[in-house]
């Protein structure tokens, strides 16, 4: 699931439209109206936030109501913070061998 999420954030339309949701809920249009792009091409960039479950999309009537799902978030910013851990150990270790030695 990291790897979808990741590639879902990997694009700056996608990630304008996970920053809308974090308002609040929209319709798909709504989400739509600041980009100068196509509903449909919006609409691909809604259904991959779908596939890396960052986007939940519920029906009433006639209209599409997306909402943020920020679990896939909260995971992978708790990947970033493992390695960012991980790495800060290295370096600081790396740091010590090269002023030691």
């Amino acid at each position: 699931m990291l790897d979808a999420t990741l590639a879902a954030l990997a694009d700056p339309t996608r990630r304008a439209i996970l920053s809308r949701l974090a308002q609040g809920d929209a319709r798909v249009t709504d989400v739509a109206k600041p980009f100068a792009i196509s509903l449909n091409s919006v609409s691909k960039h809604v259904r991959m936030l779908e596939r890396a479950k960052l986007v939940r999309r519920r029906i009433e009537g006639r209209e599409h109501i997306l909402s943020l799902n920020p679990q896939p978030l909260d995971e992978a910013g708790d990947w970033i913070a493992a390695q960012r851990k991980l790495w800060a150990w290295r370096l600081a270790e790396l740091e010590k061998v090269l002023t030691d030695g």
